[in-house]
């Protein structure tokens, strides 16, 4: 499943801990999703494919790191 995620609203966002979701759910290279991480926290959107057995934990983590989303597919 497609997800493009615009926006950081945490105060102090906790870039290793996002990244390591990217990592994990999105299947990126650690540095991949250390990259799109700081474009996300930069204020860039970006769009990420999850792995479908595993989006109700994503949605999760996405709320829990307050991050915007948007399904796309």
């Amino acid at each position: 499943m497609k997800l493009l995620l615009t926006q950081c609203n945490a105060a102090r966002p906790d870039k290793r801990a996002i990244a390591k979701v990217l990592e994990e759910y999105a299947m990126l290279s650690k540095g991949d999703a250390t990259e799109q991480t700081g474009f996300l926290v930069e204020g860039s959107e970006i769009e990420i494919d999850f792995a479908d057995a595993q989006i109700s934990t994503v949605y999760r983590l996405m709320r829990k790191h307050d991050i915007d989303y948007n399904i796309i597919d």
